[in-house]
């Protein structure tokens, strides 16, 4: 599946041993002798809400949230009939995340509103100075549920994402690696995103990446609520519940293709 071009391999409550689902994700998610993918979406049972989704990224590592992976989850939820409303709770590592699916004149859930929850500034003093080899960068740490480093460029396109990207994400201000956004101000309500990711490298789209941008433009004042985030993938709308303080993505969710694969995992 896929949103805005961030791809995933879903497996449905997966027969597989929890040690083993690094590898797995490692496997699967590898473009030369795997399926592909960005990383491994795994719908297991939970007690509190409709499933419980969990996230690896291609290298095998776990992460908190995916803002495009959650949406690839309700709508496969819906369209598999194991959910019948278009109102969804999805158990995350960062808690409960609340969904809507739109559908369409076939009732195909092709759109999905995600309540991703509040952002924060995670740095005192609102930012830091991350010296590199290519140079300065003023870096804005935030929280979406994951880790996130906020640059804002004059132009994102020309970003040297595959150089500067892993330099940022392992800076010493990070216990566990970032992901790392360019972003650069077109007007008020539309922003220009590149995501370096932790665990996969630079990804057409990042759903909790994209969140953290509109924040913290919007935070420092100079973007307005709600914010198009073009990616190199299409386009999601972010917004914010005044009243909660919520934040709230809006996106494509599809399927591109079903399939069975055998594995050989050495233990």
């Amino acid at each position: 599946m896929q949103g805005t071009g961030n791809d995933f391999v879903l497996l449905d409550r997966p027969a597989i041993d929890n040690m083993l689902l690094p590898e797995v994700a490692r496997k699967l998610c590898d473009r030369h002798f795997g399926i592909g993918a960005d990383g491994m979406l795994i719908i297991e049972d939970s007690q509190c809400a409709d499933a419980r989704m969990r996230i690896f990224n291609a290298d095998g590592s776990e992460a908190q949230m995916c803002g495009n992976g959650i949406r690839c989850i309700a709508k496969y939820l819906f369209e598999k009939k194991i959910i019948s409303s278009v109102y969804v709770k999805i158990e995350t590592p960062d808690g409960i995340k609340n969904l809507t699916i739109h559908t369409n004149a076939d009732g195909i859930a092709d759109i999905v509103t995600v309540d991703m929850g509040n952002a924060s500034l995670t740095c005192p003093d609102g930012s830091f100075i991350a010296d590199t080899d290519y140079g300065s960068f003023n870096v804005i740490p935030v929280s979406t549920g994951n880790p996130h480093g906020i640059v804002i460029v004059e132009n994102a396109s020309e970003i040297n994402i595959r150089e500067i990207g892993p330099l940022l994400e392992n800076h010493p201000y990070w216990s566990d690696r970032a992901n790392i956004e360019f972003v650069s101000l077109d007007t008020p309500g539309h922003i220009t995103q590149r995501t370096w990711e932790r665990g996969v490298g630079e990804t057409l789209a990042c759903g909790t990446g994209a969140c953290a941008a509109a924040f913290a433009l919007v935070s420092r004042g100079l973007a307005a609520w709600p914010v198009s985030v073009r990616l190199s993938g299409g386009i999601l709308v972010i917004d914010c519940d005044h009243n909660s303080g919520h934040i709230l993505m809006t996106g494509p969710a599809e399927n591109v293709f079903n399939t069975s694969v055998n594995l050989s995992i050495q233990t």
